[in-house]
């Protein structure tokens, strides 16, 4: 094989010519388009690795929010619990209370019946005892007698009681 040493030197000075032209109207747009692109994905990487951080960041906010919306629902249940009982007392200390006071006024009332009966009682004893001695008087009758019919009025009296 024999090397045409001219044309060889034609083909290198055309070769350097073409990457010359290549390198200042292909190479250099083509690289700066791929250097933009590189840019571009480096930001949407970047901007993702942000998004996840955010995301994460939101999530681990809500975690706790969600905890304490329950914390504050066990409160407000067991608030409610307590009112409830509370109210479940006072109904009841209430309740006892107009028991009580239903029960006093019923035993005053019985009391009162009870003085309205013995001052009715005494006032047909005043009467009797009155009838007795008009009875005794109108009779004249002897001692015996008289104690006859104190005892016979007492026993009428007594009966009534």
């Amino acid at each position: 094989m024999h090397i045409e040493w001219s044309t060889f030197f034609i083909q290198i000075i055309a070769f350097l010519i073409l990457y010359l032209l290549l390198s200042k109207f292909a190479f250099g747009p083509l690289f700066g388009m791929m250097e933009k692109r590189r840019q571009l994905v480096k930001e949407q990487i970047q901007t993702a690795e942000t998004s996840r951080k955010q995301a994460e960041q939101l999530l681990e906010e809500q975690k706790q929010v969600l905890q304490q919306t329950r914390k504050e629902a066990t409160d407000i249940i067991e608030q409610a619990k307590l009112t409830g009982s509370k109210q479940a007392d006072d109904i009841l200390r209430s309740a006892q209370a107009e028991a009580i006071r239903l029960k006093e006024e019923a035993l005053k009332d019985i009391e009162s019946e009870k003085n309205k009966a013995v001052a009715a009682l005494r006032s047909q004893v005043g009467a009797m005892s009155v009838l007795i001695a008009s009875k005794i008087i109108e009779k004249q009758i002897d001692e015996k007698s008289q104690e006859q019919l104190v005892e016979h009025y007492l026993k009428e009296v007594g009966g009534n009681v």
